[in-house]
């Protein structure tokens, strides 16, 4: 077992090329049926500030479907369990690197085992080969991860919820989509969110916008051409079919496509066949079609602009991404999530006040996204690594009145984790409690002081998870606790 009095924490190492201050260190998983050798892993990472969940081979069904929140699987199984429960892990692994736990004195373990894992790790290990592994094959997460961020959808709110929840739900079958909005919405986002949950994930996603490509040159450009098909085609080349095959085709904007193309995008989605410009070879094409559109077709096809027929095949599956204004309890997730893509772009940072925020969340946003995203952008370039306050902002946002209740001293926005509730983006203080002695009594005949704190704390978990709507890590969050001492608390009482 390590030493652990020996060792320094992650924090206390100040490695020059992790700014710990803005990083989360790896969240993860064992699943291990050995008792004392996941108490020994558990006390390790733990010190070493990594979060942590410790399941059973049997408990681990109901989390390996979902495995987006971990940067890593330790597994630890008897050898004639290994085969099944790391075929199970690995399936749902994707590029989640996956730990083998192998005692020392061990039989040595097959090379099929040894091509499922990323790495066979001897346990017990020493300090210097468990840190260079996970460092070597774990980046620590940055902080700017929002909620859901695997999917670069920001927000905890009903509208974007439900958002997510359709993506779930078609993202693996091959069902064509049609995603609905207003402009800048973020429906890229959706398409590109849908491509990495669904089974074509390692294939590339290629999009298409079809309303800034001229209608003589959008046929070239989906289908390709030959050599000397047209004037200037002084070569051959693959259109965007071909190059996004097994993959997926984002046709954005397929509103504005002309009649003629639309005549042959349909001949393709029904056919699943194409030839090039200029050739009569036909090309077979497996390929997802994601469309998207800030137009509402049912107008464009009674107004003669749409085909109606093309309109039903798209329209397998729609998924409308609501509008910035209807869920503007999303923003300070939304500005987390834009100071951190800038940041890790070298592109600059800022701060925001709470006031600032909330002055942000009554904004109208004709421009949804896309204008919160260029005003965020303006703001770093004015104010770099400065806290912006609510009079700082342009002109257009000094009618709002900054609500009573976030009157409060400046704080800086907190970048929301995938951890973290929305109104700690507000720089929200934390909830305070009657000092002890304030508001509760000793009753003349005594109480069982166990049992009433055990009912107080169960209460407060209620509250937080009932605020929370059932998300343990927001609760956890809320509560200052880890998420695996939450967990622990709600398997031993059942308070939700």
């Amino acid at each position: 077992m390590l030493n652990l009095k020996s060792l320094k924490s992650p924090i206390d190492q100040k490695h020059p090329s992790i700014e710990y201050a803005r990083m989360v260190l790896p969240n993860i998983l064992l699943i291990d049926d050995n008792v004392i050798r996941a108490q020994q892993v558990e006390t390790v990472l733990r010190f070493l500030e990594y979060e942590f969940t410790a399941v059973g081979s049997s408990e681990s069904q109901s989390i390996l479907p979902d495995l987006c929140g971990f940067d890593a699987v330790f597994v630890g199984a008897a050898a004639e369990k290994q085969a099944i429960l790391l075929r199970t892990v690995t399936e749902n692994a994707g590029n989640i690197p996956v730990f083998l736990l192998v005692e020392k004195d061990a039989q040595p373990v097959s090379s099929s085992i040894q091509q499922m894992v990323s790495r066979l790790l001897e346990w017990p290990t020493s300090y210097s080969v468990l840190t260079e592994e996970l460092n070597n094959l774990i980046q620590p997460r940055r902080v700017v991860k929002t909620t859901q961020s695997n999917k670069g959808l920001a927000g905890s709110s009903k509208a974007i919820q439900n958002t997510r929840e359709l993506i779930d739900q078609v993202a693996k079958s091959d069902a064509t989509v049609l995603i609905l909005g207003e402009s800048g919405t973020g429906k890229e986002v959706v398409a590109q969110a849908l491509h990495r949950a669904s089974m074509r994930k390692d294939k590339p996603f290629v999009p298409v916008n079809c309303g800034a490509i001229p209608g003589e040159l959008l046929e070239s450009e989906l289908f390709g051409h030959e050599k000397g098909a047209f004037t200037g085609a002084l070569t051959s080349r693959q259109g965007r079919f071909e190059l996004a095959e097994g993959g997926t085709l984002f046709l954005d904007e397929i509103g504005d496509m002309p009649m003629p193309m639309q005549v042959k995008l349909l001949r393709v989605i029904q056919e699943r066949t194409f030839e090039r410009v200029g050739s009569n070879k036909t090309i077979q094409c497996d390929v997802r079609i994601v469309a998207a559109t800030h137009r509402k077709l049912e107008q464009e096809i009674s107004e003669k602009r749409f085909r109606e027929d093309l309109f039903y095949r798209l329209n397998v599956f729609p998924i409308e991404v609501p509008a910035l204004r209807e869920r503007a309890e999303d923003i300070p997730y939304l500005v987390g999530d834009l100071i951190g893509r800038m940041e890790a772009a070298n592109r600059g940072t800022l701060k925001l006040s709470r006031n600032a925020i909330a002055v942000l969340m009554q904004h109208h946003w004709p421009g949804n996204v896309r204008e919160l995203s260029n005003l965020i952008e303006r703001l770093a370039i004015i104010f770099p690594d400065r806290l912006v306050d609510a009079s700082d902002l342009p002109e257009k946002f000094q009618g709002y009145e900054v609500p009573p209740e976030s009157k409060l001293d400046w704080q800086e926005l907190e970048v929301v984790t995938n951890e973290t509730p929305g109104r700690a983006a507000l720089g929200a203080e934390q909830a305070t409690l009657p000092a002890p002695g304030a508001a509760v009594h000793l009753p003349e005949q005594g109480i069982d002081l166990k049992e009433y704190l055990t009912d107080l704390e169960n209460e407060l978990i209620r509250q937080a998870l009932e605020e929370c709507n059932g998300v343990v890590a927001h609760a956890a969050k809320l509560l200052n606790m880890r998420r695996t001492t939450l967990v622990e608390k709600l398997r031993k009482v059942d308070v939700a």
